[in-house]
Order: C-alpha cells, then sequence, then structure tokens
C-alpha cells in the first residue's frame, strides 16, 4: 500500500471520528475547563516548588539551607496553598465544565455554576462535625481523586437543567416589568430544586451503606486508574497523539481524555509531596510535556537544532524561524514550515522520539532512578529549567539532554534523505531561472 493510499483511508475512516471528538461537548468542556486551570495550577506548582528544598543532611550550601529553613517556617502556609490550588483541582474542574456546558447551550451561567458547586460540596466533601460552634469537613477528595465525581456532576447539572428549562419544568412567568435577574430566578426554582434533591438521594444511599459517592467512584476504578498510570498505556497515548498530529489532527482532540488523567495524577503528587510521602504516580502533565514532547509533539527541538545547519535554504530558514519556539515547547512553526505533516519522510521519526523518550523516562521514574513529578510550573517553560522544577532532581537534567542526544540521533537520517531532496530540488528552480 503507497503513502497516498494509506493518507486517503486515514482521511476517509480515522479523521471524521478525531474531529467528532474534538467537537463533542462535553469533551470540548472537559478541555476547555483543564486549560483554564493554568494559573491555578501554576501558584500550586509555585508552592510545591518553594516547599521542596533539595538538600540532605550533607548539604553545606548556604543558600539552599536558607531555602529549607524558609520552607519549613513557612510550611503550613505552602501546604494550605498547595491543598487550595493543585489540592483543590476537582472543584475548579467541576466549575469549569459546567460554564463551558452552560455556555454551549446558551444559558445564563451562574445558576448552573451554583447548583454544581452545591452538589460537589454535598456528594465529593465529607462531614465530621457539623455543630453550631463549628463544622469540620473531610476535603481529600478534592484533589486528583476527585476529577471523576466532579466531571459527572457538572455534566448531570448542565443536562438536567438544560432539559428542564427546555421544557419549561415549573416554570413561573412573571410580568415584562420584572427585572431579568429575578424572571430568571423564577424559571430555575423547580430545575434548581429538583436537581438538588436528586443529589440529596445520592448522598442519603452512600451515607446508608457508610461510604461516600468519590471513595465509591475511586475504589471501583482502581484498577483503570492503575491501568492509566502504566508503561503501555503512555506508550499507546504517545503514538495516538502523534498519529493524529501527523495527519493535522491537534493533540487537543484528546485533550478531554487525558486532561483528566495527567492532571488527576499530578494533583495526587503534590498532595503526596506536600506530606512527605513517595509519590505514587508517573503520568502526569509535567512528565508528558517536559520529558516525552521535548520542543513540542514529535519532540521537535531535536530536528530544529538539525535543521539550523541544514544545506537547504528551505529547512535553514524554518529552523532559524522555529528553534527559539521549539525551545518553549511550541513545534507548530516546525510542523508547518517543514512541513512535518502528511510527510512520509517524517512518519517514523515523528511517532518514534516522544514514544522512546516516554518508555525510557517512564521506565527511570517507575524504579525510582530519576525522581516522579510534583509540580507544573508553565507548559511554555524549556524541558531542561521544568524537568528539573518539577521533580527537584538534579539527575532530571541529564536525562532531558540525553534524550534531546537520542531524538537528534533518531531524526538525523530521516532528516537527511528530505534534505537531499529539497537541496535538488532548489538547485533545479535556480537551474530553471
Amino acid at each position: 500500500m503507497s503513502f497516498a493510499t494509506f493518507n486517503e483511508k486515514i482521511e476517509k475512516h480515522i479523521l471524521p471520528l478525531a474531529n467528532k471528538l474534538s467537537s463533542q461537548r462535553h469533551l470540548k468542556a472537559i478541555r476547555d475547563a483543564f486549560i483554564s486551570l493554568m494559573p491555578i495550577t501554576l501558584m500550586g506548582g509555585v508552592a510545591a516548588v518553594i516547599g521542596a528544598a533539595p538538600v540532605t543532611e550533607e548539604t553545606t550550601n548556604g543558600f539552599l539551607l536558607a531555602w529549607a529553613s524558609f520552607a519549613q517556617d513557612n510550611a503550613t502556609l505552602l501546604s494550605w496553598i498547595n491543598a487550595l490550588t493543585l489540592g483543590g483541582m476537582a472543584v475548579y474542574v467541576c466549575i469549569g465544565i459546567t460554564y463551558f456546558l452552560t455556555k454551549h447551550f446558551k444559558h445564563d451561567v451562574l445558576m448552573p455554576t451554583m447548583l454544581s458547586v452545591c452538589g460537589f460540596l454535598m456528594l465529593v466533601l465529607t462531614p465530621q462535625q457539623l455543630g453550631w460552634d463549628g463544622k469540620i469537613a473531610e476535603i481529600s477528595y478534592m484533589d486528583g481523586r476527585g476529577l471523576l465525581p466532579a466531571i459527572i456532576i457538572a455534566i448531570f447539572t448542565v443536562e438536567a437543567y438544560h432539559f428542564m428549562r427546555s421544557h419549561n419544568w415549573g416554570r413561573i412567568t412573571l410580568p415584562p416589568s420584572v427585572p431579568a435577574s429575578l424572571s430568571e430566578t423564577f424559571a430555575s426554582l423547580v430545575p434548581g430544586f429538583i436537581i438538588i434533591s436528586c443529589y440529596v438521594a445520592v448522598y442519603a444511599v452512600f451515607h446508608a451503606f457508610n461510604t461516600t459517592f468519590p471513595g465509591f467512584i475511586y475504589g471501583a476504578m482502581a484498577p483503570s486508574f492503575q491501568a492509566a498510570d502504566s508503561l503501555l498505556f503512555t506508550v499507546i497515548m504517545t503514538l495516538l497523539v502523534h498519529f493524529f498530529w501527523f495527519f493535522g489532527i491537534h493533540d487537543a482532540a484528546l485533550a478531554g481524555v487525558l486532561g483528566p488523567i495527567r492532571d488527576g495524577n499530578l494533583s495526587i503528587n503534590a498532595a503526596a509531596k506536600a506530606a512527605g510521602e513517595a509519590l505514587p504516580h508517573v503520568f502526569t502533565t509535567p512528565f508528558w510535556v517536559y520529558f516525552v514532547i521535548i520542543g513540542g509533539c514529535g519532540s521537535l527541538l531535536a530536528l530544529a537544532i538539525l535543521l539550523v545547519r541544514s544545506k537547504s535554504k528551505q529547512l535553514k530558514t524554518v529552523g532559524r524561524i522555529g528553534i527559539l519556539p521549539s525551545f518553549f515547547g511550541i513545534g507548530e512553526p516546525i510542523i508547518f514550515g517543514v512541513p512535518i505533516m502528511l510527510n512520509p519522510f517524517y512518519l517514523i521519526p515523528f511517532l518514534m522520539t516522544s514514544t522512546v523518550n516516554a518508555v525510557i523516562a517512564f521506565t527511570l521514574m517507575k524504579y525510582n532512578i530519576i525522581g516522579r513529578t510534583f509540580a507544573m510550573l508553565s507548559w511554555q517553560m524549556p524541558s531542561l529549567p521544568g524537568a528539573f522544577l518539577s521533580t527537584m532532581d538534579i539527575r532530571a537534567l541529564f536525562l532531558i539532554i540525553a534524550l534531546i542526544i537520542l531524538d537528534i540521533a533518531m531524526y538525523y537520517p530521516f532528516f537527511k534523505a528530505h534534505e537531499k531532496q529539497c537541496v535538488r530540488l532548489e538547485a533545479m528552480e535556480e537551474t530553471e531561472e
């Protein structure tokens, strides 16, 4: 089968499915909600880094010792920041999904958001003491472990609200002279009451069995969560993302699926780091950004380094334009400038480089040869500082350097073959002129 025939089959059978995934309203709302979390995850990542001074009993460096002393003196503050940012990720995701899904249906956002928050607090938080003198609730499931309940609550709230409003369930019609905000509130009375009653019923059922909604889900889904943090899952997802990218489908098409897994694992790791416990997960957002896709999807920093020294004028120009963005994880100038997309010269290395990076990094973290990630500073932070700051392990720097060299070696023969063709075409054009 020729590459052109293969490409036609992909466009006929795979692209429609991928496009549907990227535009499906629930997955789109989930994706947009996680993207909107960046300021919160950044603050949580900074607090996690500040609280993780890289010192040992043998450390004598004055700066590191002062850093450790500051972290110890402000441990409560840093832990509280962590608990309300990365540790509170589920509530923000619930709000975000509710917001974007409600906007999709073109309803006023305020009421569904309040209903979702009510449902989240009722089902995800566990009351410990409810007295007049004070109230105590367990908030452990506000982190990554509460993401699935948060997604369910948000989607149910908006879909139920939309259905009831669209069918005018219990709508109270007021005169036109009544302010719009008051009219909207009265129109939402019955839908709101029914939705909250559903959450009360769910809480009562799980409370009767001496468990909680997120506790039940997390226990039932534990094997699936463990499988999602495996080398096999990581390899499959890496290949799938890059296969889609090669045919022009942005990795955002799968963000609605991968985002909850990566960010959920990151939130759990951050909580474990703050508590001084071992980090349980490998497959996190910083693992993906800093260790797998070095320079953007396809690990294009390696190719950009080769391009800047190319004998082809076109490729050298693309390399000079794209190398700086690729340092910051932005690979689009290379993808569309070379181009990588739909270019048979680069199919194998585009799929292979990031997959090999994932296998090596995952294996080293799995066996604790390299520290695991617990902080996400920025998607645009270069991999070298990002790898160190997300793990606070100096060995991560050497791993990134080794992976870049390995990526260059994997791209090199395919790059030279493409360069040879480009040089020949450029020479023919000059002769014709």
